[in-house]
């Protein structure tokens, strides 16, 4: 399911702007619902203020047409869209982790029907790829995030290092200099159950691995993958790393991060408000996550999705509102307010001048994916998330092996 990979947190409240109303006077009235990617009802960055924003200025290039949104947050959206549907009173538009039931239920308007082929030419192609069924568009990609290297400026000049690794051994090398400087934790290391199955896929990839193989069957104890886990453990071993990291989420690390006490860290544009906000502003640099033999090309890509339903038969409204939202100023909005990316190339290229953002806008086009889309993920996800940590700890080939059997089973 996509919703393994909502861009969104879990955070927020939920409140509504009205009732969903057919027509008056020749006004179509479109009733949507999204999620709240802020920190609740009444506060600055909240899902309600930012769509006001971006609606109000719809309405008034489009009179005609009125846009009530109900913002939900993300513990509850899926459970309330769900009785919504339930009870017929289902919206014009959803933003939301998923949108594939909705598709295999024949709920959904096609891509085509509601967005202008110049706007859905622009989407990055690999992620609208994800919004097809059988072949044919549903989702259409609403926001993306993506990981980059964070590394702590002023730790890096203590430890006499000039610039960021770019290889593991580079890596390995300046992780020993932060140690001798005093760093309690050169590279943070989160495999605790969070999110477990993000830093390993990055290191993975450092190394020409993945969860599958080139050819798509599971390939979790690869030999590429046992290499990395083995080289992952010497560093935890030689004490390099956050002590015990099966054990440790990734909040947890990058607050480390923030309180000044870990010299690097896999990120995303996400931690950037967590890490200024611990007044780590000035003091912290991104760049691309070191590989084995070179940084790497690729990121993990996130996103999540928007789509129109068609019981309403607004299909020409929903156009309008599509097209306003991807061709005028809301990605900037939304990448200012909630550090999150846009999903194409021409809002890529208005951010591509933030420096703390290139990093990911540069691998976005090309990112990975976790392999979702095979229903063995709805198994071998949470496995990784419980048992990967362990692969530093005891045997990496005997870990991984294990997880290989559950992505076979049955």
């Amino acid at each position: 399911m996509l919703v393994l990979s909502s861009c969104g947190s879990g955070s927020g409240g939920s409140g509504s702007s009205g009732d969903q109303k057919s027509s008056d006077g020749g006004q179509v009235t479109l009733k949507m619902v999204a999620a709240d990617y802020g920190d609740g009802p009444g506060k600055p960055n909240s899902g309600e203020t930012f769509w006001k924003g971006v609606v109000d200025e719809f309405q008034a290039a489009n009179p005609n047409i009125k846009v009530e949104v109900q913002v939900i947050n993300w513990n509850d959206i899926d459970k309330q869209v769900a009785t919504m549907v339930q009870n017929g009173q289902v919206p014009d538009i959803l933003q939301t982790g998923d949108y594939s039931g909705f598709a295999k239920d024949d709920m959904l308007y096609k891509v085509e029907e509601v967005l202008s082929p110049n706007v859905s030419g622009d989407m990055l192609q690999k992620f609208a790829e994800f919004g097809k069924v059988d072949g044919t568009a549903y989702g259409i990609p609403f926001v993306s995030s993506a990981r980059a290297l964070f590394y702590n400026k002023e730790l890096f000049t203590k430890a006499g290092i000039s610039e960021p690794p770019k290889t593991w051994d580079e890596l390995k090398a300046d992780a020993e200099k932060l140690k001798k400087a005093g760093v309690s934790q050169p590279f943070g290391l989160p495999l605790g159950q969070e999110e477990a199955q993000g830093e390993s896929f990055l290191w993975m990839l450092g190394n020409g691995g993945g969860y599958k193989d080139a050819s798509g069957k599971w390939a979790i104890n690869s030999p590429q993958n046992i290499e990395t886990f083995t080289y992952l453990k010497g560093l935890v071993n030689a004490g390099l790393t956050t002590p015990n990291p099966g054990t440790k989420d990734r909040k947890t690390v990058w607050e480390d991060f923030g309180a000044g006490k870990v010299g690097m860290v896999n990120g995303g544009p996400m931690s950037i408000p967590i890490f200024d906000a611990a007044g780590l502003k000035d003091k912290y640099g991104v760049a691309p996550i070191p590989g084995k033999s070179g940084p790497l090309d690729t990121t993990l890509g996130v996103m999540d999705w928007i789509m129109a339903f068609n019981k309403n038969g607004h299909a020409a409204e929903i156009k309008k509102f599509f097209d306003f939202f991807y061709t005028g100023s809301a990605a900037q909005k939304i990448s200012d307010t909630y550090k999150l990316l846009p999903v194409t190339n021409g809002g890529i290229q208005k951010l591509s001048s933030d420096e703390k953002l290139k990093p990911f806008l540069d691998a976005l086009p090309n990112a990975s994916f976790y392999p979702f889309q095979d229903p063995k993920w709805a198994d071998v996800n949470p496995a990784i998330k419980q048992t990967i940590g362990g692969a530093v700890k005891d045997d990496p080939a005997k870990v991984l092996g294990e997880l290989q059997k559950t992505a076979d089973a049955g």
